[in-house]
């Protein structure tokens, strides 16, 4: 393909911006799986703390450490727990803030490789 300087130019930035878009793709695909975890482990410590919520203070509670198992206090587990939950939401909720900024950083790509295209097009009707 023979382009005079303007149309190698506009080539070469519609390139640089379609290579941007393909990573933060990559990167979106990789907080999405990121992000599905966390969903999924947030989702178990809330089962766990409903169940350490239904015991009464004659219920006894064994934690795993290795392969041994270790008595631990009911409140204490409820609160270990609950703070497990808690930062595990943080967690979610900047996943969630990360992934909307690379929504919008593709769609500000993918306008600019509109545009070059457009402009490569026009350039290269007018030879």
């Amino acid at each position: 393909m023979n382009m005079d300087k303007n149309s190698a130019a506009l080539y070469k930035k519609m390139q640089t911006e379609v290579e941007s878009y393909q990573n933060l793709q990559k990167s979106c695909v990789k907080m999405v799986k990121q992000r599905a975890l966390l969903e999924g482990q947030l989702n178990e410590n809330k089962c766990v703390l409903d169940e350490l919520n239904l015991l009464g203070p004659d219920n006894k509670v064994y934690k795993l450490f290795g392969p041994v198992l270790v008595k631990q206090e009911l409140e204490d587990s409820r609160q270990n727990v609950g703070k497990r939950i808690e930062y595990i939401s943080k967690e979610l909720k900047s996943s969630t803030d990360t992934l909307e900024n690379m929504e919008k950083d593709m769609l500000k790509h993918r306008e600019a490789v509109a545009k070059y295209q457009q402009q490569w097009q026009v350039a290269a009707a007018m030879k």
